[in-house]
């Protein structure tokens, strides 16, 4: 699996991440659902350069040009529910992408909240079968919810290639998806943190994605 770490470079996504971080500016939902979309904007595009583009001929009211457009034909899939804004933001650039949705969460599995499990529990999806998948959701911490989706949604077909997103990822969550994912996917982060507290969150990441975008859940 390659590895892609878009924080090695200088970008206009160090403010994009600089804001998501602070916590005073994570108290607006609006605000901090915006950067999250925006990172995806800008993360669709560095994948894009990647992709397979065939040539065409376009007619404009002067005459006619010729253009290279994407050949890939994309599924666009994401994580619920915190995976939304990230996905909405990878719709922006890859308008015409087919979309899936799987639903894949942790549980806690001791009392101490220290051991995780995942549940994954509904899947909308077409078939991937020749396609170009690319997952995204934003955290990648132990990586057990990532590889559930990736499992769920191979299981409607084999991909042409497979490209897994997130926003902040962890040593820990890259070793999961290198052990269990196909070896030519290519992972991309818009940065790597150090690793998890005891409770399996990312430091200094900056907190649950979901309840920061759309409220505490129970």
């Amino acid at each position: 699996m390659k590895t892609i770490n878009l924080s090695e470079n200088n970008s206009v996504l160090n403010h994009f991440m600089a804001e998501i971080r602070d916590k005073s500016y994570q108290k607006n939902r609006a605000l901090f659902r915006n950067n999250i979309r925006r990172i995806g904007e800008v993360m669709a595009y560095e994948i894009s350069k990647t992709l397979t583009y065939k040539p065409k001929t376009v007619t404009t009211p002067l005459g006619t040009c010729e253009t290279q457009l994407i050949k890939d034909e994309l599924l666009l899939a994401t994580v619920l529910r915190a995976g939304l804004p990230f996905h909405e933001g990878f719709l922006h650039v890859f308008d015409h992408a087919e979309n899936a949705f799987v639903s894949a969460f942790r549980m806690y599995t001791n009392r101490e909240h220290t051991e995780v499990g995942i549940h994954t529990e509904y899947m909308a999806s077409p078939s991937v079968k020749g396609k170009t998948l690319l997952i995204v959701d934003p955290m990648l911490a132990t990586g057990g919810s990532m590889v559930a989706a990736y499992e769920a949604l191979l299981k409607t077909g084999k991909p042409h290639q497979v490209h897994i997103a997130s926003v902040i990822g962890t040593p820990e969550g890259v070793d999961m998806l290198q052990r269990n994912v196909s070896p030519d996917t290519t992972l991309w982060c818009a940065t790597i943190d150090p690793g998890m507290n005891e409770h399996k969150y990312i430091v200094p990441g900056f907190g649950d994605c979901g309840d920061l975008c759309y409220g505490e859940k129970l």
